[in-house]
């Protein structure tokens, strides 16, 4: 059984479309999406699109609201004192400005294991007991290449084996006359560069602003729970450690702060 692990960016989208061409083969039994309830609207919008011409079902996944889950903080005691955790990978800055990061959590609970779990339930319904899982990472992030952390499942980069980098999928694309997908990350997603910031607040106000809302909550809740981050520190989403709202992202990219998430989204956030 052959299912795509589609995280609807630039290089999985490609990896569908060619298939759907018969340039890669076999053809896919299906495609998983799984869905954080917080992608761009231009995500989803494509992901509409991208259904609509492809030979194969998309099946979306959930766990739930990833935005109104992190900014629910576990609460945990450590050597008398509490402490919180979230589930994204925010940034702190301590009183001593000190600056630390804390863990991830989000790709495990609402990428992996939802579409493990539609993985596992698809496999069952069509009495097989293994599958490939085709996973959209091109030769330029060939290091985001994981196997499977299950024996059911093999994963397979039929990107890397073609030799296509981000932008051969980006000539494909354009070769076939099709739309050029959107980057796909959370909107509050702390890895965010500032050219993805700056899209954002300029083209999303609306999703910007949830953005915005998220750090402060997350900050207020922190507050109301007397509790401090594993680091001690107030939270941020953006790596410079200040609110996302008195931020010029124009200028900070000529600074050369690094995106982790140049590279799309394959479906389970480089796992």
């Amino acid at each position: 059984m052959n299912i795509i692990s589609l995280g609807a960016g630039v290089q999985s989208s490609t990896m569908a479309l060619m298939a759907a061409h018969g340039e890669i083969t076999p053809m896919p039994d299906c495609a998983i999406f799984a869905d954080t309830q917080n992608e761009p609207k231009k995500v989803i919008n494509w992901l509409d699109w991208l259904e609509k011409q492809l030979p194969f079902p998309v099946y979306r996944v959930t766990k739930g609201n990833l935005y109104l889950d992190s900014i629910k903080l576990s609460k945990f005691k450590e050597s008398g004192e509490t402490y919180v955790k979230g589930l994204i990978p925010f940034y702190t800055l301590s009183n001593d400005g000190k600056r630390g990061m804390s863990s991830r959590r989000c790709t495990a609970d609402y990428k992996i294991a939802p579409l493990a779990r539609r993985q596992r339930e698809l496999m069952v319904k069509a009495g097989k007991k293994e599958c490939t899982v085709w996973i959209g990472i091109s030769t330029d992030e060939a290091s985001r290449m994981k196997p499977s952390r299950v024996k059911y499942a093999k994963h397979i980069w039929p990107l890397i084996d073609l030799n296509m980098s981000r932008y051969h999928c980006l000539e494909w694309m354009k070769k076939h006359n099709y739309p050029t997908p959107p980057k796909s990350a959370c909107i509050f997603c702390p890895f965010h560069n500032d050219e993805q910031w700056n899209d954002l607040k300029e083209n999303s106000p609306d999703e910007f602003k949830d953005a915005v809302n998220a750090e402060l909550e997350m900050n207020a809740m922190l507050l109301q729970q007397n509790a401090t981050t594993p680091m001690r520190g107030t939270i941020y989403l953006h790596k410079s450690c200040k609110p996302l709202d008195t931020i010029d992202f124009r200028s900070a990219e000529d600074a050369g702060q690094i995106s982790m998430f140049d590279n799309e989204c394959e479906g389970m956030c480089g796992v």
